[in-house]
């Protein structure tokens, strides 16, 4: 799968940060967008808004819409601002490596390679038509988002 191709579609669980994020990018660039969110569509700012096209799973807990977003795509990436990987980006590529799924984790910092690059030669070898964003939620890395807006726009733009 290249990333040009229209059946290319980003998934995630509509928490801050991270999620939020890569779902507002798919918005705007018109890439097709979905996932699983918390019954309730519960997220740390309050109700999941309905512009976003996501499911619910039948219980409120977090961990239930990480795992399943793993489970239903092709590959994972985690986007990460900080070295080592805790809460639910820790446990997103624990639930990678459990559905023995592809994960990429992008760090903002400590790469000689461009994001962007290691994005679009992860697509390209693992033929990813569904990728499963993931990452902090805002209150936990604030700069998340920018991160991810930025390494996904780069990455359309440039491949």
């Amino acid at each position: 799968m290249e990333r040009g191709e229209d059946n290319f579609k980003i998934v995630s669980g509509g928490q801050t940060g991270a999620d939020r994020a890569a779902l507002d990018w798919a918005i705007e660039n018109g890439i097709p967008h979905g996932g699983w969110c918390p019954k309730g569509r519960k997220a740390e700012d309050g109700r999941i808004d309905a512009r976003y096209s996501l499911k619910e799973t039948p219980t409120s807990k977090y961990i239930q819409r990480t795992e399943w977003n793993v489970r239903d795509s092709d590959a994972t990436v985690i986007f990460s601002t900080v070295p080592v990987l805790t809460g639910g980006p820790k446990r997103t590529f624990e639930f990678a490596k459990k559905h023995r799924k592809p994960c990429l984790i992008l760090r903002s910092e400590g790469s000689d390679t461009e994001p962007a690059v290691l994005l679009n030669q992860f697509i390209v070898n693992h033929k990813v038509g569904v990728l499963n964003v993931a990452g902090a939620r805002a209150s936990n890395e604030p700069e998340i988002a920018a991160f991810v807006r930025t390494a996904l726009s780069r990455w359309w733009r440039e491949y």
